[in-house]
């Protein structure tokens, strides 16, 4: 039995980059950016007006002229039309292009405008430049602007829209089949009989991947050997990027799952980890650059703390290799906890950010591996360590997220 150190390094190994794709701009929210892109022309393109009012010639200004005739007025997306003179002024609005000659805007609010003529109300500033966002001041052509492994959030999407990337390159989605195991499960639309109970765990796992970058399908297999066996061919044969079994991965006379894969040709990298929920676990990948299986326990609670310990962050760095490991965010305990086995303790927590943004763990009470209603108030688990039996208040460690 490993640690659950060593079985997170064990999972990470496999974790290979995922080849690109090709997605229009509007299709590739949320996708990780297999490309660079830079500055297609400087950021930005002209001297660009910053507020509305009128353009001026600063040295007519600061040399104690305050009022201009308007000769004209220059509109945003509208060619760059001169200033007349020095002594003359042309209306602009914002983001249009500062009319050549111009080196000064005033505002509306510090001008009186009348019969094409501005009075000027305020003294001028020290130097030329007054609310003109000057060309270049924020990028300079070819300055890369969004590097590979860069997440599209909604500005990252504008920026590429606005280097003209109609399309981008970016990470393919993991394709991971979710198969859940038993002749206890019945479909979430049928009513169960008194020994039967409603399929949940696929679910929850496929609501946990899905965000990280999975292209999740879902299917089910009873325990009958040859069916689960047939069943389990298909779907390792089928180009899923990943497996995730739920259930029949312990000792029982049903848990046939170690052996069949073995069987099957999918090699054992680790079964059972030193850690509770989810001692059973376990991990193994198929040869010849097929699937690897991630094999979990079948009762709720250990499924879903043991997708979020393994599954997510596999696939998080499938998407981003560059950015190393995703781990856990440290949070102060805030109750007293026992914990007598020597294993690995996850604890559902209810994460709190308190007025000085120390985030604050409070134990969530939940009647064993079973019970998945117990995880509602929890959006994270600490991982205690297997060496102590007493985490006092106050004291810090690991949380990972369950959302």
């Amino acid at each position: 039995m490993i640690s659950t150190a060593e079985a997170y390094a064990r999972v990470l190994a496999t974790a290979h980059p995922l080849p690109p794709e090709t997605l229009p701009l509007a299709a590739a929210a949320g996708r990780i950016l297999a490309e660079e892109l830079a500055a297609d022309r400087d950021f930005p393109p002209f001297d660009r007006v910053a507020m509305d009012g009128i353009a001026v010639a600063y040295a007519a200004w600061a040399g104690g002229q305050t009022v201009f005739p308007v000769a004209h007025a220059q509109f945003a997306g509208a060619p760059a039309r001169p200033l007349p003179g020095p002594g003359v002024a042309v209306e602009v609005m914002t983001g249009a292009v500062l009319p050549p000659g111009a080196d000064a805007v005033v505002r509306y609010e510090d001008i009186t405008l009348d019969n094409q003529q501005a009075t000027i109300n305020i003294a001028p500033p020290a130097r030329p430049g007054a609310n003109i966002h000057a060309q270049a001041t924020d990028r300079r052509r070819g300055d890369l602007l969004l590097p590979a492994g860069t997440r599209l959030t909604p500005a990252a999407l504008a920026v590429a829209a606005t280097v003209g990337a109609p399309e981008v390159r970016v990470t393919r989605l993991a394709r991971v089949a979710v198969v859940s195991t038993g002749d206890e499960l019945v479909d979430v639309a049928a009513t169960p009989l008194p020994h039967q109970i409603r399929r949940s765990n696929a679910y929850a796992v496929q609501a946990l991947l899905a965000p990280a970058g999975a292209d999740v399908h879902l299917f089910h297999l009873p325990d009958d050997l040859p069916t689960l066996r047939q069943g389990l061919t298909n779907i390792l044969a089928a180009g899923f990027d990943a497996v995730v079994l739920s259930g029949a991965v312990s000792k029982g006379r049903a848990d046939h799952l170690p052996a069949l894969l073995r069987a099957l040709g999918v090699e054992e990298i680790f079964h059972e980890v030193n850690q509770r929920p989810g001692k059973p676990m376990w991990f193994g990948a198929w040869a010849d650059g097929g699937p690897v299986v991630f094999g979990l326990p079948g009762n709720p609670v250990s499924t879903l703390l043991t997708a979020a310990r393994y599954v997510r962050p596999w696939l998080l760095a499938r998407q981003q290799p560059a950015a190393g490991a995703p781990g856990p965010t440290p949070a102060v305990l805030t109750a007293p906890v026992q914990f007598r086995p020597a294993l690995a303790h996850l604890l559902p927590v209810a994460i709190a950010v308190d007025a000085l943004g120390v985030r604050r763990a409070t134990p969530v009470a939940v009647g064993g591996s079973g019970d998945l209603a117990g995880l509602l108030g929890a959006d994270a688990f600490l991982e205690l360590p297997a060496e102590l039996t007493d985490f006092a208040p106050g004291t810090v460690w690991p949380a990972w997220p369950l959302s």
